[in-house]
């Protein structure tokens, strides 16, 4: 069995805890890397009461938060939703993507997957004025 050890990165911002996702293949595609990943953390937010959502992507109707995005009202997301919004971030450059040490230029692309992975999402933030 591998694993995957998801990390957050903003620059300027300090690391968000990482959190790690069992797998049982030794190869995956960066796309189902990424839908793991998105497809788990909704799945835990749909399974709490809390209203605010630490996730990659900030779901509609929702405001940035110190440690995540708060909803107005409690609703569960839909994976698939957070999901098309996670590919199109990613083909727009809103975020990188490195897999181990390397970074992912392509969501088809074959990845291995060893013992412990280290996934590292790094989002960019957009200059002010630029």
């Amino acid at each position: 069995m591998s694993s995957l050890k998801f990390i957050d990165k903003i620059p300027g911002h300090a690391e968000a805890p990482a959190w790690i996702l069992q797998v049982m293949e030794s190869t995956l595609t960066a796309r189902e890397i990424l839908r793991r990943r998105v497809y788990e953390e909704v799945l835990r937010f749909n399974a709490q009461p809390n209203t605010v959502f630490q996730g990659l992507m900030q779901p509609t109707d929702t405001e940035r938060v110190l440690n995540g995005y708060k909803m107005r009202e409690r609703r569960p997301l839909v994976w698939q939703e957070q999901l098309a919004q996670a590919v199109q971030a990613f083909e727009r450059r809103g975020f990188l993507l490195i897999v181990g040490d390397r970074q992912v230029e392509n969501l088809d692309e074959e990845l291995t997957v060893a013992a412990e992975t280290e996934v590292t999402f790094l989002k960019l933030v957009p200059l002010v004025g630029g």
